[in-house]
């Protein structure tokens, strides 16, 4: 498993449909990036000048809705994960 660094959230993305409302199949570079995801793990949040540190606000299994292009995307065995910042991060699904 793996435990980010800072503010950073370790997310498994959704996987959309690969066909269009009328049942077309769509290629790969016609799909646009799916924008929902799993927390699978969290940081510790980001320190301030301080030297306090500031909690993420979002927890492992909350849905979450992200920036398209945002983050790193990663292999964990048979797992496609995405690392992004807590600032790429919309939304919470609730």
């Amino acid at each position: 498993m793996l435990k980010p660094l800072g503010d950073r959230i370790v997310l498994r993305v959704k996987k959309e449909e690969e066909k269009s409302v009328g049942g077309i199949v769509l290629a790969t570079s016609a799909q646009e990036k799916p924008s929902t995801a799993e927390v699978v793990a969290v940081g510790e949040g980001v320190r301030t000048h301080h030297g306090n540190v500031i909690a993420p606000s979002v927890a492992a299994g909350d849905v979450v809705i992200f920036e398209k292009f945002a983050g790193t995307q990663i292999k964990d065995g048979t797992d496609e994960l995405l690392i992004v910042r807590e600032s790429d991060i919309l939304a919470i699904v609730e």
